[in-house]
């Protein structure tokens, strides 16, 4: 018998299902081998006893290793960079953890190359990867062969809610939109104008959501302002720069910008440059040192972000606790939305050389 309030064990599972200790390891890891009617019998001494599996006990005695992949856009985009620098953070952190994390650079808005990098993962190197990319049918076909071979998937930042991906780590996009849109219409105090959107792709589902929510917050709050048609910038700094002089020539009453993705530093060079930065309601996406500075000194007015360290530290948890088939703590997986004005701007981050990465 089990002693009172001993933690019932895979030999307690054994003794009362009347099996040996291989067949409950083959039955607990699902292995083949085993007759259906001895694996009812191991479930029915697991259900009488409460045995609960300790799965981080389990792979350490069997030397595992959880080898985890990101795919990420390669861009300069700082926020990708912010993504990029929490990978490197988390794989010195996690290497003693039996925790392998690597990142695999694709071009950005390329379906194709998301799709590439997905089939070329191999099923015996690879446990879970979370994927930066976006929603296309050959995107979600790509998610499900890899969840056919047994990798699991999270979708990050953008969701792939057509895929079968098995999580999702972002903000409410639709939510981020509507809170950016209430933000706007309140510091344009009422006056009547133009509301220009800049957005990454039409391909991004995390910019199509932020437009969505945007919208309709607009059209029944603010129905004065007129938003105009998006302008796909690709998050490259010099195409940006190059659209917005000829789109204010277009729309000369533009009194406000919701920069939708998260490439603002040819934005923040055409304000600074043109004049218009101190004149306009900028409402922007994500606190970096760029953002930063120019939520500081006007040019913004508010940034709407999310944690970066968070995305990782959540990703690398879900892909974890998957491959384990562990239940999960959605409150702790659960992203905030962060709204920054220049009043409650955090201390920016201080690196020294002492510093372990």
């Amino acid at each position: 018998m089990t002693s009172p309030g001993a933690r019932p064990t895979t030999a307690d599972v054994a003794r009362v299902a009347g099996v040996s200790l291989a067949t409950v390891d083959r039955v607990l890891n699902e292995r083949p081998g085993v007759r259906a009617a001895t694996i009812q019998k191991v479930h029915h001494a697991i259900a009488q006893l409460g045995y609960v599996r300790d799965a981080a006990a389990a792979n350490l005695a069997r030397q595992r290793v959880y080898r985890l992949v990101y795919i990420l856009p390669k861009t300069a985009n700082e926020f990708v960079v912010a993504l990029e620098s929490e990978i490197e953070e988390q794989r010195a952190t996690l290497f003693h953890h039996r925790t392998t994390l690597e990142s695999i650079a694709v071009p950005p808005f390329e379906p194709g190359a998301v799709v590439a990098a997905l089939d070329a993962l191999d099923e015996d190197r690879v446990d879970g990867v979370a994927v930066f990319g976006p929603e296309t049918p050959a995107v979600r076909d790509a998610v499900k062969r890899c969840r056919a071979r047994g990798i699991a998937v999270v979708a990050l930042v953008a969701d792939l809610p057509s895929s079968n991906r098995d999580y999702f780590v972002g903000i409410d996009n639709v939510a981020a939109g509507r809170t950016a849109a209430q933000l706007m219409g309140r510091f344009t105090r009422g006056d009547a104008g133009r509301i220009l959107v800049i957005t990454g792709s039409r391909l991004a589902r995390d910019h199509l959501e932020r437009r969505k929510g945007f919208d309709s917050v607009m059209a029944d709050s603010f129905p004065h302002l007129d938003v105009v048609a998006s302008i796909e910038g690709r998050d490259d700094p010099d195409l940006i720069r190059t659209m917005l002089p000829r789109t204010f020539e277009t729309y000369p009453d533009i009194c406000g910008i919701y920069s939708s993705a998260a490439g603002n530093m040819g934005l923040i060079q055409y304000l600074n440059e043109s004049g218009h930065g101190q004149k306009l309601v900028v409402v922007a996406h994500e606190l970096t040192d760029n953002s930063r500075v120019a939520l500081e000194t006007g040019v913004f007015d508010a940034i709407i972000s999310q944690n970066a360290g968070h995305l990782i530290r959540s990703a690398t948890r879900l892909l974890k606790a998957t491959a384990d088939r562990m239940p999960i703590d959605h409150m702790q997986e659960r992203i905030r939305i962060d709204i920054y004005l220049r009043e409650n701007l955090p201390a920016p981050p201080v690196h020294t050389k002492e510093e372990t990465p």
